[in-house]
């Protein structure tokens, strides 16, 4: 974004559009799709709509059809309610932040479990050495 003003337009946008799947887009394709965020070119003559749906892949894919067969009426819709003299051209990007945090999480669990194996592996080990190997000069004066 290049500016606070494009910051407020794209929130604006962002409330607009989910409004919009909510009530007036009554595609049976449309799954639970929820906006997550909207960026906006610096001359604000385009906007990329970020979105989420819950389920497998056929439901993203028809998801994703949904909204494009829906762009036209959600692009007029938003230029009603900006009442800016550009409106800005709307493209839908799936969202894929929830498929990257799910392989965090993962890898994250697999590494939690190695610990736990190490952990266990070393419940009841013993240094191979002295337990203190770095030995000190005995002084004549501390056996008195």
């Amino acid at each position: 974004m290049a500016g606070p003003r494009n910051a407020k337009v794209g929130d604006r946008i962002k409330v607009v559009v989910a409004q919009m799947l909510e009530r007036r887009v009554k595609d049976p394709r449309l799954g639970f799709v929820t906006i997550t965020d909207v960026r906006m070119t610096g001359d604000g003559q385009q906007a990329s709509v970020f979105y989420t749906v819950m389920g497998d892949q056929k439901q993203r894919d028809d998801t994703a059809a949904a909204l494009r067969s829906a762009t036209g009426l959600i692009r007029s819709e938003v230029g009603k309610q900006l009442g800016t003299r550009i409106t800005p051209s709307i493209t839908f990007f799936l969202d894929s932040v929830p498929e990257t945090a799910k392989e965090i999480e993962d890898l994250l669990a697999k590494v939690k479990a190695s610990d736990d194996e190490v952990l266990s592996r070393t419940a009841g080990a013993q240094y191979a050495g002295d337990p203190d190997p770095y030995k000190k000069p005995v002084d004549e004066d501390d056996d008195a």
